[in-house]
């Protein structure tokens, strides 16, 4: 960890009426954050979607798609006040601990390759590069690829 974790936090299902919080500090944290409608239907379409608060404040949110033995991780988003201080990997156990719960064997997910911050956590989680997704991405000079990585849980 690269800071000192100031405060536990909780985690809590993410509802409908999280998501005007939610899209704040996606917009905060992202050049192209997820729209409003890509978090009312992953909660419509049941997906394991959370936020991390601490003493209330929204700290960060994430939403996983589980699927038989598999666990796909869809977003995840620290907001930028609180980076840095150890918050990721904490919605990242918690993610692996609801996906171990409901029989999940690997997590996969996909990361920008500019995403240094996000590459670093995913390395020291024990994530492997399995793959790329060419353009997968929108981005100021087009598109990005994307990695794809696994984690057996």
């Amino acid at each position: 960890m690269s800071a000192v974790l100031k405060s536990a936090p909780s985690f809590e299902p993410m509802r409908p009426e999280d998501i005007d919080a939610v899209m704040a500090t996606e917009q905060r944290a992202y050049p192209f954050p997820w729209s409003r409608a890509n978090f009312s239907d992953s909660l419509v379409s049941g997906y394991s979607a959370w936020c991390c608060r601490v003493g209330g404040a929204l700290v960060g949110h994430a939403v996983m798609m589980l699927v038989l033995d598999e666990a796909h991780l869809l977003n995840i988003t620290i907001s930028p006040d609180w980076q840095r201080h150890g918050y990721g990997m904490l919605v990242m156990q918690h993610l692996f601990d609801v996906a171990r719960s409901h029989g999940a064997k690997r997590m996969f997910l996909e990361a920008r390759p500019s995403n240094a911050p996000g590459q670093g956590l995913y390395d020291k989680l024990g994530f492997e590069t399995i793959g790329r997704r060419r353009g997968y991405y929108p981005a100021d000079a087009g598109r990005e690829d994307a990695v794809v990585m696994a984690l057996t849980l």
